[in-house]
């Protein structure tokens, strides 16, 4: 697979005024990607559970234009968000390639999220996944030949040059992103399922997030990626990433919990100590993440669950566990972690199985 194969063909210009809608969930890696090089391709392997809850929805109105030039405004939660639209502009500059019809539009890109935005649930894997299965719904009008696979496949590959991890979010419940000798199939252009079944230990897997803080990052996940270049421990970590891929994978067959957990925690950890140790460095835990993640350990030691944490690139804690453990994880969370969060919110989520196309 090259980029050649995502450059649109066969299109027949016949357009007209409509609009297309997409619900894309966010993900969580279990196997984190911090680096990246080239056009936004990873310096390793990564793998995430797709959540189903997180979610955005994008509405995306398209008027045939005769501009000649990209014109579009975006709003989010019915507010013009003209912060997004720089974003969104370099987004449309990357793809034209692959979508050379852009320019004939006029866009209203209508958006919002079931969580609040830029506070380390990944927002930008979810928006960017769900306005390009908006274009992809749009490129099909276009062209009627096109299959499912190669839908999904370019939607992923388009997503992944809006926001890295958003090529992880069209599909689920498991998806690896990077190109790994162990995975036939993987690529560094687009997020893939997994080719074989995975334990029963592993299905229906919960998913709570607990919003230590609600505000936006101090450093955005783009900024951080970039400190990756120089960073003195780079290599070793890009090497640390890909071997627990390899890992996780035979754990997600066998079914090891102790493993998964194992893993788990300390990739979340080594992104951190990423952060901490590159030039400038910087915190995104906070005292309440800190305090949440020794509890958690705490009630393994105590109960034997098979609770674990992780965290994305922000404060605010994914506390993951099988659903036969939902009742009594959920009460430990509202009796002894709620009171870390800022106003005591918190997510209930699951894995979920990918985006959805919205009538």
């Amino acid at each position: 697979m090259t980029t050649e194969n995502f450059i649109s063909k066969n299109i027949q210009a016949n357009f007209t005024t409509g609009s297309v809608s997409w619900q894309s969930p966010s993900n969580i890696a279990l196997v984190k990607y911090w680096g990246k090089y080239g056009e936004q391709l990873p310096k390793n392997t990564s793998i995430s559970f797709t959540l189903s809850n997180c979610h955005t929805k994008t509405k995306l109105h398209y008027t045939p234009s005769n501009t000649h030039k990209f014109e579009f405004e975006v709003y989010l939660d019915g507010q013009r968000a003209e912060s997004f639209e720089p974003k969104i502009l370099k987004f449309f500059e990357r793809i034209e390639v692959y979508m050379p019809f852009l320019k004939q539009f006029k866009f209203r890109i209508e958006t919002g999220n079931s969580f609040p935005h830029s506070s380390g649930i990944a927002s930008s894997a979810s928006g960017m996944s769900a306005l390009a299965l908006c274009l992809m719904s749009l490129e099909r009008l276009t062209n009627s030949d096109i299959t499912d696979e190669y839908f999904y496949a370019k939607a992923s590959f388009l997503a992944r040059l809006g926001s890295g991890s958003a090529c992880r979010s069209i599909q689920g419940p498991l998806v690896v992103w990077g190109e790994h000798p162990v995975l036939p199939g993987s690529s560094q252009l687009i997020g893939t399922t997994l080719p074989f079944e995975i334990h029963d230990n592993f299905k229906d897997y919960c998913d709570t997030i607990l919003l230590v803080d609600q505000g936006e990052k101090v450093v955005s996940s783009t900024v951080g990626h970039d400190l990756m270049h120089n960073h003195p421990f780079a290599e070793q970590r890009f090497n640390q990433a890909n071997q627990n891929f390899e890992a996780i994978l035979e754990v997600l067959k066998t079914g090891d919990f102790d493993k998964f957990i194992s893993i788990v925690e300390s990739e979340a950890l080594s992104l951190h100590a990423m952060m901490m140790t590159s030039e400038p460095y910087f915190l995104l835990m906070k005292p309440n993440t800190l305090s949440i993640i020794h509890k958690i350990w705490e009630f393994r030691r105590e109960t034997s669950s098979k609770i674990c944490f992780t965290l994305d690139a922000g404060a605010n804690v994914h506390v993951l566990y099988p659903n036969a453990e939902k009742e009594e994880v959920s009460r430990f969370i509202e009796n002894e972690l709620a009171v870390f969060c800022e106003n005591g919110k918190y997510i209930h989520d699951v894995v979920g199985i990918g985006a959805k196309v919205l009538l």
